[in-house]
């Protein structure tokens, strides 16, 4: 069979390529055309534009840029229509993929199938009309999403979720402390991880406030998790001559070996819990006061981590726009180094953890689609 799928981010490829692997499994003739990444690549297949060519982010961004994205957007439709695939699997990056969703259904009739289900849950849960209308079988990779779903009159199948699979077979799960301080330069002091999140803008807002926060915990070292696709002078002048280090494309290893964590809101959140290291989930938008009552506003949701979404209450602190400043991320970071709170904590990651389910989520999903598309062994 053959099969289309579009990934605009680096999780996407990831979680795509993961996929691709497990459809081979089921689907021993699968043909592969792709928006994607490297990983995706490497699966085999035909990349027909890489995700650094798509990742537009944000409203300004996306205005600034949108006669690339209308581009992209027109060349990923002719080609699907060259291609003729037999499925069409749309992995997360929402505001591009329901686009394309709804031209497939429409005007080709081929069947489209989501992975990562949109999180309307969050916000613009209008998107639902056109979930209903262009999209046929919808992927969940979190459990809360199932029941959410069911009150708009709409099924999903849960599963499992793919950051359980990734961590499982991660390298260097066996990495011990010294060696990990060794390889990258670092003291033998417990490591605070800085995680920042991957984008431009995220890290220019949420890393000097990090930074700031961190200031004179001389029996901690501070190392921040460098995003692959961020240039090491931006880092630099943010970072000038404090202590403060950065290691590229070593997350997980990072997170491994932290006593606790500063996390900008995302995936990162839910990769550090799985971890088992204790965290302060930080999200700065400009604004002030007035941001963040809008935020609450519009936000369907109670809380913005998916962990504390997960285990459906307070597990990990959030300071978001306003109250992410350094004196409350100190306050906070201080509160999560001491035995009691770390544990309560950990308690709550394993309410999480249950909740999320076993390994499996892109072994699940390959089983499902290929079953749909009359590929199934």
């Amino acid at each position: 069979m053959k099969y289309y799928l579009i990934a605009g981010e680096a999780s996407g490829d990831l979680h795509a390529s993961h996929l691709m692997a497990e459809i081979k499994k089921n689907d021993s003739n699968a043909e592969f055309r792709f928006f994607g990444g490297d990983l995706m690549a490497s699966q085999g297949g035909v990349l027909v534009k890489h995700y650094r060519q798509m990742a537009f982010m944000g409203f300004i961004a996306v205005i600034k840029n949108l006669r690339t994205v209308l581009r992209n957007m027109q060349e990923c439709k002719k080609d699907i229509k060259n291609f003729a695939p037999d499925a069409v699997i749309l992995v997360d990056y929402p505001g591009f993929n329901m686009q394309i969703a709804k031209y497939v259904k429409t005007k080709l009739g081929i069947p489209t199938h989501y992975y990562i289900a949109p999180k309307i849950w969050a916000w613009k849960e209008y998107r639902i009309k056109s979930i209903r209308k262009y999209v046929d079988y919808m992927y969940s990779i979190l459990p809360f999403e199932v029941d959410y779903f069911a009150g708009l009159d709409y099924k999903v199948d849960y599963v499992g979720n793919p950051t359980v699979d990734e961590l499982a077979i991660r390298p260097y799960a066996e990495e011990s402390f010294e060696e990990f301080t060794t390889s990258n330069s670092l003291t033998n002091k417990p490591i605070i991880a800085l995680i920042a999140g991957s984008r431009v803008g995220e890290i220019k807002s949420s890393l000097p406030r990090m930074i700031s926060a961190v200031e004179d915990m001389d029996e901690y070292q501070f190392v921040v998790a460098g995003a692959p696709s961020i240039s090491p002078q931006l880092y630099n002048q943010i970072i000038g001559d404090k202590p403060v280090k950065v290691v590229y494309e070593k997350t997980y290893r990072l997170m491994q070996q932290a006593t606790a964590a500063l996390v900008t809101s995302g995936t990162a959140t839910l990769e550090t819990a799985l971890m088992g290291v204790p965290q302060v989930v930080c999200y700065y938008m400009a604004g002030g006061k007035l941001t963040y009552k809008l935020f609450e506003k519009i936000l369907k949701v109670k809380y913005v981590s998916l962990v504390n979404l997960i285990a459906g209450k307070e597990v990990v602190k959030e300071l978001l726009v306003n109250y992410f400043t350094p004196e409350n991320t100190r306050r906070e970071l201080e509160k999560i180094l001491q035995p009691n709170e770390r544990e309560k904590i950990l308690e709550g990651y394993q309410l999480m953890r249950a909740r999320l389910g076993a390994v499996g989520a892109p072994r699940h999903a390959a089983k499902v689609i290929c079953k749909r598309v009359g590929a199934s062994k």
